[in-house]
């Protein structure tokens, strides 16, 4: 019995991961619906200061939710890309973004984030990501891949609310120094490190890349 639990455990956090078939679409339905899932994109886009002209990239961009909330602060002049791994996040997401995609200012993609295409080589004002970072194969290279997509000046913002068991304040903020560190690594400089008050807490660790 606690072996068929664990397989079941195993096989949700697979599909949190990566949404796939009929359990996928119930995944994402959650993901868009949950209080705590659309407080948390929707307090990241307030903290991302974006422009009317900006170009945005969000990886790993699940339902859709804070691509919405972007595509609704920018104006006519900016842009915002979505890239995800997930054919069924894919969809979700054109299905909420479909009036934004038909308008022209929205664009998503169904790529890995270490096979990005040249179609996001940017360069963009905002790179963000929403709990997709431990997922990422190499992560350090990654940031740097993404660090380079930026404009002089541009910001990168990475959020994390752990989800392991018996998650608090201090696992989060321990994830956030460690997010820090590759931000910090990747030639990035710390801007301010932000916290959403939820169980556990939601840290969003945002640097810039110099403009020299």
């Amino acid at each position: 019995m606690a072996a068929v639990k664990q397989r079941i455990i195993r096989t949700l956090v697979g599909q949190f991961h990566r949404p796939r078939g009929a359990v996928g679409r119930v995944v994402g339905w959650v993901m868009a619906h949950r209080s705590s899932n659309r407080r948390r994109n929707l307090w990241v886009a307030s903290l991302l200061g974006v422009r009317p002209a900006d170009r945005i990239l969000e990886v790993g961009f699940g339902p859709g939710v804070a691509i919405a909330e972007l595509s609704r602060r920018i104006g006519e002049g900016g842009h915002v890309y979505g890239v995800d791994h997930s054919e069924v996040m894919l969809r979700q997401a054109s299905r909420r973004n479909a009036a934004a995609i038909k308008g022209g200012r929205v664009t998503l993609t169904c790529a890995p984030v270490d096979d990005l295409p040249s179609a996001l080589n940017g360069p963009f004002d905002v790179i963000f990501a929403v709990n997709s970072l431990g997922h990422w194969p190499a992560p350090a290279e990654r940031v740097r891949e993404l660090g380079g997509r930026l404009v002089p000046g541009g910001r990168l913002a990475v959020v994390s609310q752990p989800r392991c068991p018996g998650a608090t304040a201090e696992t989060s903020a321990k994830a956030a120094r460690e997010i820090q560190d590759l931000l910090e690594g990747a030639g990035l400089i710390h801007e301010r490190t932000e916290t959403l008050d939820l169980d556990p807490p939601v840290v969003c660790v945002l640097a810039t890349r110099s403009r020299h």
